[in-house]
């Protein structure tokens, strides 16, 4: 078991994580304020953009494979290296969805 370490940016907040657990699960034992909802990796609520470092995440199934490569579901996520991550950055698909959304609501108004 290795352990890694995850920096949130812009948080000054750091944990120690090994490469046996998810990101998430690890915040919460340790009290840091991650978002969450479903902890399956559907509901994209833990989000971060990976801003430095490579996280394993084959069951984060509400990401694309490009996605992936550049945001981590931190319910999923299990560090390979040490990381740097921007908590509450949505991939570009939610981001898409959600000005769908904001339209139709306005487009029944």
């Amino acid at each position: 078991m290795t352990e890694y370490t995850v920096e949130f940016v812009g948080w000054a907040e750091s944990i120690e994580v090994s490469d046996k657990e998810t990101i998430l699960s690890r915040c919460i034992e340790e009290g840091i304020a991650q978002e969450y909802s479903c902890r399956v990796g559907m509901c994209l609520a833990c989000s971060a953009k990976i801003v430095e470092g490579d996280v394993t995440q084959p069951a984060a199934r509400g990401l694309t494979e490009e996605e992936a490569e550049e945001y981590a579901l931190t319910c999923m996520a299990r560090p390979q290296s040490d990381l740097k991550l921007d908590r509450g950055q949505y991939p570009p698909s939610i981001e898409a969805d959600a000005e769908a959304t904001a339209g139709d609501a306005a487009a029944d108004d």
